[in-house]
């Protein structure tokens, strides 16, 4: 007997620009937004990840949000597994920015669930 494949997890990952990006010289800053575009790049070419969507605050919400909400930008993805989640949240400890990690100007939290199906 055949299994029916398993559904993906809808993911919201939720980034926050932390207080040590803006304390940055204007000279280091392009540092921090090429790897973040590593980043970005990263979660879109995991495998199996889907991206559905995208919202960046930064017109609208200026500084660091440091209680969680609201967060500076969003990636809304559906993600084969947990472990291909925990490979995206972990871009932020991986991709260097000089001589530091992305987690030093950045956090991430992954909100995971299932697609909300709106009856027809």
């Amino acid at each position: 007997m055949a299994t029916a494949p398993q559904a993906k997890l809808r993911v919201l990952f939720c980034g926050a620009v932390l207080q040590n990006f803006f304390d940055l010289p204007a000279s280091e800053i392009g540092a921090v937004w090429q790897a973040t575009g590593e980043m970005l790049k990263g979660i879109r070419d995991l495998p199996g990840v889907e991206i559905l969507g995208t919202i960046d605050d930064d017109q609208t919400m200026v500084g660091t949000s440091p209680n969680g909400w609201p967060w500076t930008f969003y990636v809304l993805a559906d993600v084969p597994d947990r472990q291909t989640v925990v490979e995206a949240c972990n871009l932020f400890r991986t991709i260097a920015v000089g001589e530091y990690r992305l987690w030093k100007y950045m956090r991430v939290e992954a909100r995971i669930g299932r697609e909300l199906v709106i009856p027809q």
